[in-house]
């Protein structure tokens, strides 16, 4: 892949919206989307949270004159309700008392300037990929943590990288310490190697870069 930097107002951007991805792993996940973006096909995510990574995504889907979709249901995952460590009481509806990061992320990128290079879809992931029959130039997951949700993306997901595209994994953690956080990304990052259509590209911490170099991917197994 071409190297490429996002400008400082972006990094910026991306600094200041409420997340957990660092700056490392953004600039990795920046590149892999300028990259895709060459096919000319819009570049999807699972698990939009506040926009932090979505801001990436956003400026090389503009850059490459593609759009960016972003798919969540902004009610959080399991680690980011009340009582957990993860969970953030700014992002609680104070009226309903329950998680909505939909407002925060909408502030997000009106702040960055790209609100018209996205596509935010409300809803849950294995509900909005039943209906996606197009081809995609780069899937990020990066949802829940379960085996179920983590699973239940690929799944759903995986199977519309267009050949050459790119399958990103986030939270990919080999020690069995982090049964927890890491383990169902790491369990579908093998998952996908084995599979035989995507080719590992790159490592950075927590996030894997694949690129699809075969057919495959259809249903559980």
């Amino acid at each position: 892949m071409t190297a490429a930097a996002p400008k400082p107002e972006i990094l910026a951007a991306f600094e200041a919206a409420k997340g957990f991805m660092p700056a490392g792993e953004g600039l990795a996940l920046y590149e892999a989307a300028v990259a895709a973006g060459a096919l000319g096909l819009p570049l999807l995510e699972v698990g939009t949270y506040c926009g932090r990574s979505t801001v990436l995504l956003a400026d090389a889907a503009r850059a490459a004159g593609v759009t960016a979709v972003t798919v969540d249901h902004h009610r959080g995952s399991e680690e980011q309700q009340p009582g957990w460590d993860y969970h953030d009481p700014e992002t609680v509806d104070p009226e309903l008392g329950v998680m909505d990061t939909l407002p925060l992320f909408r502030r997000t990128l009106r702040t960055a300037g790209l609100e018209d290079h996205v596509i935010a879809v409300v809803g849950r992931s294995p509900q909005v990929a039943r209906i996606w029959n197009s081809p995609l130039g780069l899937v990020f997951i990066d949802g829940g943590h379960t085996d179920e949700h983590a699973t239940a993306d690929y799944e759903g997901w995986a199977p519309h990288v267009a050949e050459g595209g790119l399958l990103l994994i986030h939270d990919v953690y080999p020690d069995p310490e982090d049964e927890f956080t890491g383990q169902a990304p790491y369990r579908v990052y093998l998952r996908a190697l084995a599979s035989g259509a995507f080719t590992e590209v790159s490592a950075t911490d927590s996030l894997r870069v694949l690129r699809r170099t075969g057919a495959g991917v259809r249903g559980p197994g």
